[in-house]
């Protein structure tokens, strides 16, 4: 009889603490911050390596993978900002980054995440309507949920000849003001392109094979085609 108390006060006890957790996980948002270092691997260093490129500070490629390259980074933008420079990317880093947490976060993706697709609208559409600038956001997301592109925003912008404005320093130009509202739009559900996943300027194109795609829609110089 002993034995069998002593064994439902032990599953009673597991009880509570999994009840615990699951309270504290419901008041935190549902989402555990966690401390990307020299190993880590995972979304949370592709948003970190994706900021610190953003910033100046990366120079390598946005794979999620914590290496040497990352941890130098980190580095630097924790001197740069007066942090414990230690190369680990813990909860004040990440908070100075833009990265973790709900804070400034629109549907699902952060706020260095929304100034990264919004540099590009700025620097691919410049000059082009409104309409144009959000169907040229919608585009880049278009691409995330599809089987043919990387299934993340810095995968998708950084992926080897995807936009000109990456080799021709366009992404580094200030960023328009009307880009900004244009991202977030995207990200919001608005797709002015149809569900496109290529776009291209006619008179600058230089590829035969971005003629042969169907179009969907032209706004402005640019032609947007599946």
């Amino acid at each position: 009889m002993e034995k069998k108390a002593k064994y439902i006060w032990r599953v009673l006890i597991i009880v509570l603490v999994n009840l615990l957790m699951i309270s504290i996980l419901s008041n935190s948002g549902g989402s555990v911050q966690t401390l990307s270092k020299v190993g880590s691997q995972g979304p949370e260093v592709t948003k970190v390596q994706t900021a610190l490129k953003n910033q100046g500070y990366y120079t390598g490629s946005i794979d999620g993978i914590f290496g040497s390259g990352t941890k130098s980074a980190v580095t630097k933008f924790q001197r740069a900002k007066g942090l414990t420079a230690d190369g680990i990317a813990g909860p004040k880093t990440l908070s100075a980054l833009g990265v973790g947490g709900s804070a400034g976060a629109q549907g699902g993706f952060s706020s260095s995440d929304v100034t990264l697709l919004a540099r590009v609208i700025s620097a691919e559409s410049r000059g082009e309507p409104y309409s144009g600038q959000v169907a040229v956001g919608g585009v880049i997301l278009n691409r995330i949920q599809h089987p043919s592109f990387p299934n993340t925003l810095a995968g998708v912008i950084y992926q080897p000849g995807a936009f000109s404005c990456l080799n021709d320093g366009g992404i580094n130009a200030p960023i328009a003001d009307s880009a900004y509202k244009a991202a977030r739009e995207a990200i919001n559900g608005s797709d002015p392109s149809g569900g496109a996943i290529y776009y291209y300027n006619p008179a600058k194109a230089t590829s035969q094979w971005i003629f042969s795609r169907p179009v969907l829609t032209v706004i402005g110089s640019h032609r947007f085609c599946s």
